[in-house]
């Protein structure tokens, strides 16, 4: 059967053209800066000192080039070392920090098995690679024993509903195919997935669409050889056997119960977010940030005034107008609908976001007394927060 690291050397994934680099920077979860600093160091890292930085399994380098690119954008000391299995990826990698002069990176080939061996780490990216160990929880380990005190984790896994009929095909492609070597395994898998009836499940999931992106998607999508998945109190059980705490989902809202049904009372937080995965049925992967258990922490909030509110994915103006007219805000992810609102009251508040100000500056800046803008920011934050449309982070502060 076809390793891992042969469909690798032979799929680079994600399929990139590092060319690209020079008109485009490819942004997402996790591994942005502002989320690191929100979900690990409570919107208060001092952005003066080095971040040491380890991408586990860093593929062709999706959040290892955002992390770097923005981190020289912003002019923040960074030492990061890049590890993965695949040479083929690693290549497409090196050329992507290339074309951007990024050169504050190690190149390592090599398993994230061995990453204590690399050194210790202020931050960790391992986004889309556990669930490709033969013993994920050996990986989990191995994380946070080169984790620093203090530090955290970015990662992403593979969720189970929004991939119905995933794995199904991967097992049927897998007893097929299994001897093929990648390429040939390809070609045959085009062929019997073509021939698939449109009532097969997997043809009904309108959440997955890698197979139509590229050779390299339709390949790790459907003919994996490694591939698990972990709903949520998997998940949870896992961070609990190794040593992890979660800080937060990237989108906390899509586990929030309370948005689907009534929680029952005497409900665990970890029931209620297992049965709001269910009821939603269209998480494909789990982003979010942990942390070391023994230094269990949640993520920044409003509470102290001293954080400095950043928008992910909004411009403060347009959203402020928005607010001020009592306009709904209608959002969609991940299938998951739902149509938020703020109060009037709110929009001189979300118009004084800059990335420099922090809360009691805003507060001043729109004239807002100390009850009224508590009152006012604890609406803006529980109906932005949870969409991860809000952020604290001062790395864009100036002069810190």
């Amino acid at each position: 059967m076809s390793s891992v690291k042969e469909q690798y050397e032979a799929y680079p994934y994600p399929e990139r053209n590092p060319k690209d680099e020079a008109k485009r920077l490819i942004s997402g979860s996790p591994s942005l800066p502002q989320e690191i600093d929100h979900f690990i160091f409570g919107g208060q890292r001092d952005w003066s000192k080095p971040l040491r930085v380890l991408v586990a399994g860093g593929g062709t380098g999706d959040g290892l080039i955002q992390l770097a690119a923005i981190m020289a954008q912003f002019k923040k000391p960074c030492e990061i070392t890049y590890v993965d299995l695949s040479k083929a990826s690693r290549k497409v990698a090196e050329a992507r920090a290339k074309v951007r002069k990024l050169s504050n990176i190690t190149f390592v080939t090599g398993s994230l098995l061995d990453a204590p061996k690399l050194g210790e780490f202020d931050y960790i990216d391992c986004c889309g690679v556990l669930h490709h160990l033969p013993e994920p929880e050996e990986g989990f380990r191995a994380l946070h024993t080169a984790l620093a005190p203090g530090g955290g984790l970015g990662f992403m896994v593979y969720a189970p509903y929004g991939r119905s009929g995933v794995y199904p095909l991967q097992e049927a492609f897998g007893a097929l195919l299994g001897d093929l070597p990648p390429k040939e395994r390809l070609k045959q898998g085009k062929r019997i997935f073509e021939a698939l009836p449109e009532g097969h499940p997997f043809k009904a999931n309108i959440n997955v669409h890698d197979h139509k992106a590229s050779e390299a998607g339709f390949y790790d999508l459907l003919l994996h050889t490694q591939d698990r998945f972990y709903d949520v109190a998997q998940l949870m059980q896992t961070f609990a056997a190794t040593g992890w705490h979660l800080s937060g989902f990237v989108t906390q809202a899509l586990y929030d119960l309370s948005r689907v049904a009534k929680r029952p009372e005497g409900m665990g937080d970890v029931e209620a977010m297992a049965l709001a995965e269910k009821l939603n049925g269209t998480i494909k992967v789990h982003t979010g940030y942990a942390v070391k258990a023994e230094e269990a922490r949640g993520s920044a909030n409003g509470r102290n005034r001293a954080v400095v509110p950043v928008l992910k994915g909004v411009r403060a103006q347009q959203l402020a107008q928005a607010v001020a007219q009592g306009k709904p805000l209608p959002m969609d992810m991940d299938g998951l609908k739902a149509t938020l609102s703020l109060p009037k009251s709110a929009a001189p508040l979300i118009a004084a976001i800059n990335g420099q100000r922090n809360l009691n500056e805003i507060a001043s800046a729109s004239g807002s007394d100390p009850i009224s803008f508590g009152a006012n920011w604890s609406k803006v934050e529980n109906v932005l927060a949870g969409w991860g449309l809000l952020l604290y982070s001062g790395i864009a502060r100036q002069g810190v």
